[in-house]
């Protein structure tokens, strides 16, 4: 039996999924900010090297780089490298079309390293499907990929490709910045400018809503205070200059709608983007990761697409693990392709 496990080293958690001649046997993510240095991504390490156990193969992608622990991107790729390797002993790193390097390559191939985490999933997306639309809804950050004619047809490569051409969307359901996501909001019958601070996050939101799955937040809130629908409200009335007691329950329930669809809206239209190509036929078959399953579902039936889960495309131990593989997306790509 070979053991892979695939490992996603972002900038506030670390995911791991262990497959074992191919088949998916754990998967989780872990809390890990790195905006304060490698502590936390150490204790994770330790944590998740606990529950995942030994391999014969250790894969790492990562987009922690990003954190501004690092003074640029070269030198994050090349410290996280370093750090897995001291982590986890024999390690490769992925380079997205360059395939796996050596932590003491890395230098020369860091470009292909940096933020290449959804390649991975497109190419083991690529591998089972001719044509898709995937999708992936994180905590911070949405990929939208297509695959067409069985390969991974992505215009942008680098975050700022991506995000020029729609294939990346800083929004995400949990860390995305409120402010990030609308200038303005529905209030007492006025559009209310928001204030230009970070008093609250899409956490919050779909706190109110009743739409954030269960385990997906493990940061701290925007005022360190309790994750209660109550608490919510009082940073999202703050978001427009108020207190939560200025208005009623169905009020700011009604004002996180608001920012919930302007959420959902900045993604389809990334999706319509990268749809008008005219490279797909209808209807477009979407592949959804990521914690926002039911958003991309949404989507989905907007757009007239057919919907699937990433998780569809593997063999699991146990079905419990499904969920799992959307949110660690991925550390389970790697694993999976890694395998054969």
């Amino acid at each position: 039996m070979t053991v892979v496990i695939g490992w996603d080293i972002g900038g506030v958690h670390l995911k791991a999924a262990r497959a074992a001649d191919g088949r998916i046997t754990k998967a989780a993510q872990y809390a890990s900010p790195l905006r304060a240095g490698t502590e936390r991504l150490l204790q994770a390490f330790a944590q998740a090297r606990t529950d995942m156990g030994c391999a014969d193969r250790n894969v790492v992608t990562m987009t922690g780089e990003l954190a501004d622990t690092f003074s640029s991107r070269q030198e994050g790729v090349e410290h996280l490298a370093a750090l897995a390797a001291q982590q986890l002993g024999d390690v490769s790193i992925y380079a997205g079309p360059a395939g796996c390097v050596r932590p003491q390559d890395v230098r020369e191939h860091s470009a292909d390293i940096a933020s290449a985490n959804w390649h991975a999933c497109a190419a083991l997306i690529a591998r089972e499907r001719t044509h898709a639309l995937f999708i992936d809804l994180g905590s911070t950050t949405t990929d939208v990929i297509p695959i067409i004619d069985g390969q991974v047809a992505a215009r942008g490569y680098t975050d700022a490709q991506r995000l020029a051409v729609g294939e990346l969307v800083y929004t995400g359901l949990v860390r995305g910045f409120v402010m990030a996501t609308a200038n303005r909001a529905p209030l007492r019958g006025v559009w209310t400018p928001l204030v230009n601070e970070n008093f609250a996050t899409m956490a919050d939101v779909h706190r109110i809503l009743g739409t954030l799955p269960a385990g997906v937040d493990l940061m701290a809130t925007a005022d360190g205070r309790e994750k209660t629908v109550a608490a919510s409200r009082a940073r999202l009335a703050r978001m427009l200059g108020s207190d939560a007691s200025d208005a009623d329950e169905e009020t700011w329930t009604l004002v996180a709608s608001w920012f919930a669809e302007s959420q959902l809206r900045a993604i389809a239209d990334a999706a319509t983007l990268v749809l008008s190509s005219g490279a797909f036929s209808s209807p477009v078959p979407i592949i959804a990761a990521g914690i926002g399953l039911s958003f991309i579902a949404e989507i989905a039936r907007r757009l007239g697409g057919s919907y699937a889960t990433f998780d569809e495309l593997f063999d699991v131990a146990a079905p419990d693990l499904r969920t799992a593989i959307c949110h660690c997306a991925p550390a389970a790509a790697l694993a999976a392709l890694w395998s054969l």
